[in-house]
């Protein structure tokens, strides 16, 4: 059954819904697990193995989900002081991240109640699994997705024939058209923050680490709605109510400085966040202003004792790299999150030394545009840092036309926030490479001669290489 988590009023499975129709709270499955229900796993380490504790499908869409390994990090917990540090290392799913356990369930539940079209609103990872799954069942897959998106993950969209449409500036605004959407058209709502069945799929995960390592004393979890935080604790919760074990993990939630609603709620004793003004980031999977599950992720960090703290995009990008030098995974700036905040917690004695830790790494790398930039930065010499530089694409979008702001954004392929073309610009301007004007409203840029002794400079440079 479906169980609000507000005031305890219990739903039907079907029709499928994400909140209580008398207060509002957010609904999840309840099946009533003990001792002597009789589950267990079976079958081969996989999504599926644990079939027995999801809600029912008849029909299973898999493309080989779950089963990803238990990485036993030593030479990153040598670096931060500790004895025993593991990555559940998610980027082993087929399109690259955890929302492949969800996605797994969410077709196959789709399939069994006849729906042939699938409505997502998404910012990265969702939506590309999504697309990937409904292309292998033939499903028509129609996706939101805000202006700020990583193109790598836009890619796997592109690639898996999805309908694209462009919504709001971030997440929160692509979900109310999301939920709109499939209000008007009968739709299947595969939104991960509209569906109770994605916490169902992803608490597979804490069932794999118990299963490959047992209980750890710590996990940490980014956090951008709030639902993963709380799928891990209830795959946890789960293990014991069947007596599989006695233990509980401490569960810690990260988010960044720029966009920290959930910690903000902890922080101020209350259940449910306030949305977040302007908030920016360059982890972009969890840039979410008004987390639509913070309730859920604030009764998992509470109840199992554990802790919130905020990370800045610098030390996310540090840890990035530092886990990818020392372990060989290539993580997403919101998985590499856990990382930055594990190595706080450490030097603040929160984590002690002994402690056993598990770091949940959700998505690859490769999907986000921004990490690729800076290290690109990193190892190219100054000649072919200015080659492929954002300054120098603007410089030659200009010298053959005069345009705007907004159609640099789009011309630069979307790869970088609007704001940041912008703060661009207005460095170009300040070193007297380009001019502005106005006309017909809005501000034009134009290069001017030293812009374009600029640009030949940097293409003699070029020959010499």
């Amino acid at each position: 059954m479906l169980r609000c988590v507000r005031c305890g009023v219990e739903f039907p499975t079907y029709p499928l819904r994400s909140n209580c129709e008398k207060c509002s709270g957010i609904l999840e499955y309840d099946a009533d697990l003990t001792k002597d229900s009789g589950a267990k796993f079976s079958g081969p380490m996989g999504f599926w193995r644990y079939k027995q504790l999801l809600p029912p499908v008849q029909h299973t869409v898999s493309l080989g989900e779950g089963g990803t390994p238990l990485h036993r990090a030593e030479r990153l917990a040598k670096s931060l002081g500790l004895k025993e540090l593991y990555l559940k290392d998610e980027t082993r799913n087929p399109t690259n991240s955890y929302r492949d356990r969800a996605v797994a369930l969410l077709t196959s539940n789709a399939i069994d109640q006849d729906f042939d079209t699938l409505i997502c609103a998404t910012n990265g990872n969702m939506g590309a699994s999504l697309a990937a799954y409904s292309a292998k069942a033939g499903l028509i897959c129609h996706l939101i997705v805000p202006e700020v998106v990583d193109v790598g993950k836009l890619a796997q969209m592109l690639a898996y024939d999805a309908v694209i449409e462009e919504f709001g500036e971030i997440l929160d605004d692509s979900i109310r058209k999301a939920a709109a959407i499939a209000e008007e058209t009968g739709w299947y709502q595969a939104t991960a923050e509209l569906n109770p069945l994605v916490v169902e799929a992803q608490k597979t995960i804490s069932y794999e680490v118990y299963e490959q390592f047992g209980v750890p004393e710590w996990i940490l979890v980014s956090m951008g709605s709030g639902g993963t935080i709380y799928s891990l604790w209830k795959g946890f919760k789960e293990l014991k109510q069947l007596g599989f074990t006695d233990a509980l993990p401490k569960i810690v939630g990260v988010q960044t400085e720029g966009c920290a609603p959930i910690v903000s709620a902890l922080t101020n004793g209350t259940s449910k966040s306030e949305k977040t003004s302007n908030p920016v980031t360059r982890a972009l999977a969890i840039l979410v202003a008004e987390p639509l599950q913070s309730e859920l992720a604030v009764s998992a960090i509470n109840e199992s004792e554990g802790l919130a703290l905020t990370v800045s995009d610098s030390e996310i990008l540090a840890a990035e790299l530092q886990v990818a030098k020392l372990e060989g995974v290539f993580a997403e700036p919101a998985s590499s999150a856990t990382i930055a905040a594990l190595e706080k917690l450490v030097q603040k004695g929160k984590i002690r030394k002994n402690d056993s830790v598990v770091c949940l790494i959700t998505g690859s790398g490769l999907k986000a545009t921004d990490v690729l930039q800076a290290l690109t930065k990193k190892q190219k010499t100054v000649v072919l840092g200015l080659e492929i530089s954002t300054k120098e694409k603007i410089l030659r979008i200009l010298s053959r036309k005069d345009t705007y702001g907004y159609d640099l954004w789009k011309k630069l392929g979307k790869t970088i926030t609007r704001a940041a073309v912008y703060q661009h610009l207005n460095e170009l301007a300040e070193k007297g490479l380009i001019v502005a004007y106005e006309k017909s409203g809005k501000k034009f840029f134009r290069i001017v001669e030293r812009g374009k002794k600029a640009l030949a400079a940097i293409d003699d440079l070029k020959l010499l290489m």
